[in-house]
Parts: C-alpha cells; structure tokens; sequence
C-alpha cells in the first residue's frame, strides 16, 4: 500500500459547503481502517520505560554473572562499544535475586512482585538489539525504526495504516511522563514525513486533557464559527497544491471541536469503582501517578483510540549509571503494581484478547559495572515484553550471551520488532508504505528483517 501526497487533499470532500466538511471524519475513518489481512490485535498500548531497564536485574537472569562478579569481561568478547568506557570495569552481579514465577517458571527480579504474578501472560523477548548506544538516537529508533530523527514514528504509521475507531477521538494519543525531558524529545512520536495529521496527540488527567482545547464561546457559535473557516479554508487550499501540514491543520479544528466533549469523559476517572483505582495502585502515593496514567491508557483504547504510548521517567528515568538498586528501586515502586493492575483489569474486561501490550525501554544496561553500583547503556542485548493479542503466553524467545551483554540466540533486531507488531495489527510491514521523492518508504527501512514467528500464538 502506498498513498502518492496528492491523493491526500481532502479538497473535494471539503467542497464548499460545512456539509462536506462534516463528513470529513466518517470518510477518513473509514478509508483509512484497511489492513492486510486479518489482525489479531486491533490496538496497542506500549510502556515505554525511558532511560533503558537493566535487562539482567530484571528480567534475564544470569548464573555466570554471579560467579564471575568482581572480575572484567573475558577477553574473548572482544572490543566492547559503550557510552562511558566501562568494558573493563569488573562485572556486576544481579543486585536483586531472581525467582522462577507462575506455571511457566520465568524468572522475574525481585524488584518486580506484582508483574511476576502475570509471569504467565508475559512474551519475555531476551534477544532485542539495535544500533546505538546513545539515547537520543535509540528513543529515535525504537520509535521510529531509524536513529536520525525526522522518521514517523510507530504510532504514526499505525494511523496511517489502520485510522481510528471513533471519529471523535484520535488515533494516537500519548501519555508523557509529566516530569518531561525526553531524551529526543516530542519527534519521538511525530509524524515525520507522513501527513501531520497521523502524529501523536499528547493527553494528560484533569479537565483540560489537552492545552486550549476548551472554548469561551457556546458550542452553537462555536460551531457556526468553525463551519464558516473551514469553508474558507477549504477555498484556500483548493487552489494550492497538495500540502499536508494545511491539510491537517484543516483536520484538526474539526476534530479539536468534537474532542471538547470527547476528551474530558476520556480522562475522568471519577466514576471507576475503588477497586479499580486500588488495582492500578492510584491509592497509593509511590504508584498514584504512573497508574493513573495506565487507566487512562484503559480508558483511551476502550474509547476507540487505535495507540496508545505511555513513558515512565523523566530526563534520566530508568537511566541507572550512578546506583542500579537505587534507581531501579525508584522505578520500579512506581510502575510496578500498575502495569500488572493495567494487564489484569484488560484481561477481566477482555480486552487483552485484542490488545497488544508492549514493555521496554531503548536498551538495556551492561553487565559491568559503573562506578562500581551503576550500568552503563547496552544496545546490543536486552529485553522488551509483550502481552496479549496473539503472541505465546508464558513464553521466553532468545537469549543473551552468559553474561548478557549481546543478542545470542534468535536473535531480534528492533526492525524484526517492528515488523512483528504490525503483522499483529494485520499489517504488511513490506506493504505499508508511503511514496517520497519516488521511493516507497516504510517503518522497518531497507535492510531485512522477518517478523519473529516463533512469539506467535
């Protein structure tokens, strides 16, 4: 599939009439929910863990990382790239012990105890890798498949390929850490050079979700108003040629106008019962905010919005170079119990059976040491999760090598994930494409990669 930009004005839908304009969200909603072949997730809700989770204290245990903790790394591995000139600090041993959980016997860190009760709905992926050990470019490119920024993100392409289910709503909504810093920052979730339309729509509690979206005026005159410059903008584009920000722009009144009712209900969890908020831990100061956070994301998708991105930790996050216990310890407390109370309340609603969850960072950490408590960033291996719609349920694919430092076994470059989540939403990661100065491009690039059949339910 590949949409040439000037297909893309809406010019003759608009017309000039505020009747044409109206009807610009059912018609797009319906031409653009077309995917390849039968999904068997119709929505996403990704978990992003900013700053990289050390991969072997949480979830990839390693016995020789024990045993040979104080010593360096053996020479056999060879020259090491990192970001701080750790490979040859002596190795750090797991800080926090590892027990085998539920009838699959994964081993899940004791900083995890509430997510270790769901070890039997996990997809443990222990073989992830990707290209940069900078966090910039490794948000970039577990975001958008590229570590240059510019590209459309995941999310994006998802809207593009699959709209939203509800016309009121957008199809991708994020949910940022309200400490902010993003390393990369909001290109982590544009649109690149995808219309503007199809970028992430940042979302937040409270009555004003999203900044000066409410009107002074009534919603009558409101709405006159707004039919009247959309006619006007629909005369002005009509005699330009095909651009995509004026498109979008255009779109996005209508949709702000419908969002002003649509918005506030999405995001107020008044009416949820006690035991609700107690699951998501919303009781509890340590984990109230990241769970809110979570129902929300419940709340998002139950509304027909298609993705749902969701970041924990601030500019340095999960980021632990100075003190793995200390730092892991912080986040962990936090996100725990609500990302196991977010997967249990959409498994009880069932939703999960069409839900595709995703938890990880944009690397893991490396088995030495820094500074003799801390990690530095690891891109070579690490581990990314999933729940739900159609992968195996208390599965482990891949391995790292003894120590955890590289992708060994099955190994899954970030395209190879890419490319499994969009077969997840029936979508062809070969086949949704987007014509730019006379290529097709598309979110895994132009190297190979496969989708990992092997997690496939």
């Amino acid at each position: 599939m590949h949409t040439d930009p000037a297909k893309l004005s809406r010019r003759r839908l608009l017309g000039t009439t505020a009747m044409g304009l109206s009807s610009v969200a059912l018609s797009s909603l319906m031409a653009e929910s077309r995917s390849h072949f039968p999904a068997k997730a119709k929505r996403v809700i990704w978990l992003f863990m900013h700053g990289g989770p050390s991969h072997v204290d949480l979830f990839d245990p390693k016995p020789e990382l024990i045993r040979h903790a104080g010593k360096p790394l053996p020479e056999s591995y060879g020259t090491v790239e990192t970001r701080r000139k750790v490979a040859q600090n002596p190795l750090l041993a797991p800080v926090k012990p590892f027990r085998k959980q539920g009838q699959s016997g994964i081993e899940i860190s004791d900083f995890l105890p509430h997510m270790a009760r769901i070890a039997d709905a996990m997809c443990v992926i222990r073989s992830c890798h990707g290209d940069s050990v900078n966090h910039p470019q490794s948000v970039y490119q577990m975001n958008t498949g590229s570590i240059q920024m510019g590209k459309p993100s995941m999310g994006s392409w998802v809207s593009y390929g699959l709209g939203s289910e509800n016309a009121d709503m957008p199809a991708f909504v994020v949910l940022p850490d309200p400490g902010g810093g993003l390393k990369g920052g909001p290109p982590a979730w544009g649109s690149g050079f995808l219309p503007a339309t199809y970028q992430g729509t940042t979302m937040r509690a409270g009555n004003n979700p999203i900044l000066d979206l409410k009107s002074p005026q009534s919603s009558t005159r409101q709405r006159a108003t707004l039919d009247l410059i959309q006619q006007m903008n629909a005369q002005h584009q009509a005699k330009r040629e095909a651009d995509s920000e004026l498109d979008a722009r255009i779109r996005a009144y209508e949709l702000a106008f419908r969002m002003q009712s649509a918005a506030p209900e999405a995001v107020d969890i008044s009416r949820e019962t006690e035991a609700t908020k107690h699951l998501y831990g919303i009781d509890d100061p340590t984990t109230k905010e990241f769970g809110t956070r979570c129902l929300l994301a419940r709340r998002m998708i139950e509304r027909g919005v298609r993705f749902v991105q969701l970041y924990s930790g601030d500019t340095n996050g999960w980021d632990a170079h100075e003190n793995v216990l200390k730092n892991h310890t912080e986040y962990c407390a936090r996100t725990d119990k609500p990302v196991a109370g977010l997967i249990r309340d959409l498994k009880q609603r069932g939703l999960l059976e069409d839900t595709l969850v995703i938890w990880g960072g944009e690397f893991g950490r490396m088995p030495m040491s820094e500074k003799g408590v801390g990690r530095d960033h690891n891109p070579w291996g690490y581990t990314t999760v999933l729940f739900g719609a159609g992968v195996k349920h208390g599965h482990i694919h891949g391995a790292t090598d003894e120590f955890g430092l590289r992708a060994a076994e099955d190994k899954v470059h970030i395209h190879d994930l890419h490319a499994t989540i969009l077969h997840l939403l029936g979508l062809d990661h070969d086949r949704l494409t987007f014509r730019l100065n006379g290529l097709d491009q598309k979110l895994t690039g132009v190297e190979q990669c496969h989708v990992v059949k092997k997690i496939l339910a």
